[in-house]
């Protein structure tokens, strides 16, 4: 019989988890407050970026399990990944991100008004085509899905020979990890003006990120990075503040209509959590959280070491 295993979070992590365990021969079942598209992860303003959880060397092999993946992805229809050009923007001249010793190709470049950065080429995950063909995936591959919240660990370890624990934010009340934090996260939704040009933009800074992320039938616009904040209505006046910065950075957006205001709680933590633990009764779980902002371009990687320590379970 098919060792029974269950994951607690219907989130990129969860889903990408999910998948991995089916195609290496166990039966999953998925339990989930929420699944796509009311997921942390269908908020997010989705492209491969390596940088911005620790520990870096681990985050860097998971980034890069990921990326070949992605990389597969761009050649099947309907999985909402594709190649587009991204530029990383600082106020001043830096040497090149480590990071970018992972990727073929880079170069360096100046950007109006006053900023500089490094262009490369990376994956964009279309999220409201991605996180549906993910779930199709999980449920066609002989995924179960079961709709509630799970408050209790051990009471579903009680049920299934191992047990994945993916609840992003919510690992922190789950298993009093205190540790996790939320870092708040808005962005607006805005109509692809013709004048868009068609790469990702990314300004980093340490109390807010403004990024333009244009998508297949939309541009996102963002953002922010609210640490300890849990509130999910948006702001309208960091909405503004939002738009702004992007049109600063990308003056064809004043032909852009605003669609909607989302706000997503990112998984913060020092580390991310990555382990296999042995409840006292003997039974496993295996903990995939923490993944900061960069839980996409993490999924993939981790979900193929959350793979191994399952083989290796008892």
């Amino acid at each position: 019989m098919k060792k029974q295993v269950a994951i607690i979070g219907g989130g990129v992590s969860g889903l990408a988890s999910g998948l991995k365990l089916l195609e290496a021969g166990f039966a999953v079942t998925l339990f989930a407050r929420e699944l796509p598209p009311n997921t942390t992860s269908d908020v997010a303003a989705a492209f491969w970026y390596p940088d911005g959880a620790e520990p870096a060397a681990r985050v860097r092999q998971w980034a890069m399990v990921s990326r070949a993946e992605f990389l597969r992805l761009t050649a099947v229809p309907h999985s909402g990944v594709s190649l587009k050009p991204a530029i990383d923007l600082f106020a001043k001249p830096i040497a090149p991100p480590d990071w970018l010793d992972m990727m073929e190709a880079w170069e360096a470049v100046s950007y109006p008004p006053n900023l500089y950065g490094y262009r490369t080429i990376v994956p964009a995950i279309d999220t409201p085509t991605y996180m549906p063909y993910l779930l199709n995936q999980f449920q066609s591959k002989g995924g179960q899905i079961v709709q509630r919240q799970v408050a209790n660990l051990a009471e579903l370890a009680a049920q299934f020979a191992l047990v994945v624990n993916c609840t992003g934010v919510w690992a922190g009340e789950l298993v009093g990890d205190t540790a996790v934090t939320p870092i708040r996260g808005q962005i607006i939704r805005a109509s692809k003006p013709a004048g868009l040009p068609d790469e990702i933009v990314h300004l980093d800074a340490e109390v807010y990120s403004t990024y333009i992320v244009p998508r297949r039938s939309d541009v996102i616009l963002g953002g922010s990075k609210h640490r300890g904040s849990w509130e999910l209505t948006p702001d309208p006046e960091l909405a503004e503040d939002i738009w702004r910065r992007c049109l600063a950075l990308q003056p064809a957006l004043k032909d852009a209509e605003i669609l909607e205001h989302r706000v997503g709680l990112r998984p913060g933590r020092t580390e991310v959590r990555l382990e296999l633990e042995t409840l006292a009764n003997g039974k496993a779980i295996i903990h995939n959280y923490g993944h900061g902002s960069i839980g996409h371009t993490l999924a993939w990687g981790c979900a193929a070491e959350v793979v191994a320590l399952a083989k290796n379970s008892r």
